[in-house]
C-alpha cells in the first residue's frame, strides 16, 4: 500500500505540473458579444476551431422534436452564395475538415485546418459563411427530412434503441431532456424551412457563441478570426433556461422483442456539469461500472457468473441533471437475474461505498490516464468548448488531477447517497424473457 501510495502522488506531480504548463488558456470577449477561449500552439502547423451555441435538442418541443438537430446539419449543406458541393470541394480543396457536435445542451460546429494563410483563409471563410448564412434549401431540406425518417424508421426497430427511448421517457416524462435528438418520424416529416430559420436567427446568436481556437496562430489572429466568425449573427441574448429535473417514478418496463438477448438499461437523474460533487461521483463511478474490468459491476456480473460480456455504467452531466446510467446485455433467459443483481450491485455501493484500496486504484487509474485526454489540439478543442459553454473555471484542466486525488471514500459515498436512489431508478428490459 505504502509503493502504491508513493507511485500515486508520484503521478499526481508529474500530471499536474505538465498539464499547467503546456495548457494556458487565455480568455476574451469579442465585440459580437462571443466569449473566445484561445490555447495557442506552434508544435504543429495546424489550427483547430469550434463555435458552440445554446441550440441543443433541449431547445425542441415535443412537436418539433428533431428541430435543432437538423438545423446544425443543414448549415453545411448551403451557405453565403454557395452549394452544398461547392462547400464540400472548397474545404477538401485545402485539407480542411468541417464537424459538428450536438446533445441536449448545445450545437457546434467545428472546423481543422492546415494554418497556414492560404488553406487557413479558404477554411475559415466557409466556416464563417456555414455559421452566419445558412441556405436551408427547400431542395435539400426535403432531401434530408426523408432520409432521417427512413432512418428513424429502421433504428426504432432494433432493441438498443427501442430500450434507450423507453428509458429516457421514462427517466424526463414531459421535460426537454426527454426529447429525442434526432426527432421523431411525425415530427420530423412536419419541419418546414421556417422552423430551421427561426431557430438559427434566435439560438445561433453571438452574444451566446463560445468560440475555441487551438493551434498554430497568435493572439491577435486567434481575436480576427472569433469576429470574422460572429460579427453577422444576431447580438440577441439567446440563453436557453432548462428547467429543473425531477426525480422519476420508480418503475421497470419489459418490452418483448425477436432479438436473441436482452437489453438492459437502468437510469436516474444525475449531475449538472458544475455540480460541486462531480470529482465524488466521477472516481466513485469508475469503480462502480465506468472503469472496465477492475469495477464492482463488471466484477461481480460477467467475473464471478457470467451474466453478460460487458456492463458498464456512467453519468452524462448537462446544465441540469444528466443520466446516470447503467447498461447491459444477457441473454433472455437471465435477464431477470441480470437485472437483480445490477440493483444488488448498485443498493450495496451506494450504502457502503468503496473501499479504501478501490478508491486509490480508481484514483491512480484516473490519474494516469489523463494525458491521453489532452494529447491531441482535437481534444484540447473539446475541452476548450465545454468550459466555456458551461462557464467552468480556466484552471480546469489544471485543477482536474489535483481535486481527482484530493477525494476521499466519504465523499464517494456521502455523494452517492444524495444524488443516487437505488430504489427510485428506472429500468427497461426488451426482449424480456416469455412468461410460460
Amino acid at each position: 500500500m505504502h509503493v502504491m501510495r508513493y507511485v500515486f502522488f508520484l503521478l499526481l506531480g508529474m500530471y499536474s505540473q505538465w498539464a499547467l504548463a503546456t495548457l494556458p488558456i487565455q480568455h476574451w470577449q469579442a465585440s459580437s458579444g462571443a466569449q473566445v477561449y484561445f490555447v495557442e500552439s506552434r508544435e504543429l502547423p495546424i489550427l483547430d476551431v469550434s463555435v458552440d451555441f445554446s441550440a441543443g435538442s433541449s431547445t425542441d418541443t415535443p412537436d418539433k422534436s428533431g428541430r435543432a438537430g437538423l438545423t446544425l446539419y443543414l448549415l453545411t449543406l448551403g451557405a453565403g452564395g454557395l452549394t452544398e458541393d461547392q462547400i464540400s470541394r472548397s474545404i477538401a480543396d485545402v485539407g480542411a475538415q468541417l464537424g459538428a457536435h450536438f446533445d441536449e445542451d448545445r450545437a457546434g460546429v467545428t472546423l481543422r485546418t492546415l494554418s497556414s494563410e492560404r488553406e487557413r483563409s479558404q477554411a475559415l471563410d466557409i466556416l464563417a459563411r456555414v455559421i452566419q448564412q445558412p441556405a436551408f434549401d427547400i431542395n435539400v431540406l426535403e432531401r434530408e427530412k426523408a432520409r432521417i425518417v427512413s432512418g428513424l424508421r429502421e433504428a426504432d426497430t432494433k432493441p438498443g434503441t427501442i430500450a434507450d427511448r423507453t428509458l429516457m421517457k421514462m427517466l424526463y416524462g414531459s421535460h426537454p431532456y426527454g426529447l429525442r435528438g434526432s426527432g421523431e418520424v411525425d415530427t420530423v416529416s412536419a419541419l418546414q424551412r421556417k422552423d430551421l430559420v427561426d431557430l438559427h436567427q434566435s439560438r445561433y446568436s453571438g452574444t451566446d457563441a463560445v468560440v475555441s481556437i487551438m493551434g498554430n496562430v497568435s493572439r491577435a489572429e486567434a481575436a480576427a478570426i472569433a469576429e470574422s466568425l460572429t460579427r453577422e449573427l444576431t447580438r440577441e441574448k439567446a440563453g436557453h433556461d432548462v428547467p429543473e429535473v425531477t426525480p422519476p417514478v420508480a418503475d421497470t418496463k419489459r418490452i418483448s422483442h425477436p432479438a436473441t438477448q436482452s437489453h438492459i438499461l437502468l437510469a436516474y437523474p444525475g449531475l449538472r456539469r458544475d455540480d460541486p460533487d462531480y470529482f465524488p461521483l466521477l472516481v466513485g463511478n469508475h469503480i462502480l461500472g465506468g472503469g472496465g474490468f477492475t469495477s464492482r459491476l463488471m466484477e461481480e456480473i460477467r467475473q464471478k457468473r457470467g451474466l453478460a460480456y460487458s456492463v458498464h455504467s456512467h453519468f452524462s452531466p448537462l446544465k441540469e441533471q444528466g443520466p446516470f446510467e447503467i447498461g447491459l446485455q444477457t441473454r433472455k433467459e437471465q435477464s431477470e437475474e441480470a437485472l437483480t443483481l445490477t440493483r444488488k450491485v448498485l443498493s450495496d455501493f451506494v450504502a457502503g461505498g468503496p473501499t479504501e484500496k478501490e478508491l486509490v486504484e480508481a484514483r491512480q487509474n484516473i490519474i494516469g490516464s489523463f494525458p491521453l485526454r489532452i494529447d491531441s489540439n482535437k481534444k484540447i478543442i473539446g475541452y476548450l468548448a465545454m468550459i466555456g459553454f458551461y462557464k467552468l473555471p480556466l484552471s480546469y484542466l489544471d485543477d482536474y488531477v489535483k481535486a481527482v486525488a484530493k477525494v476521499t471514500v466519504a465523499q464517494v459515498k456521502e455523494a452517492f447517497q444524495q444524488r443516487i436512489n437505488p430504489a427510485g431508478m428506472v429500468a427497461v428490459v426488451v426482449g424480456a424473457e416469455s412468461k410460460k
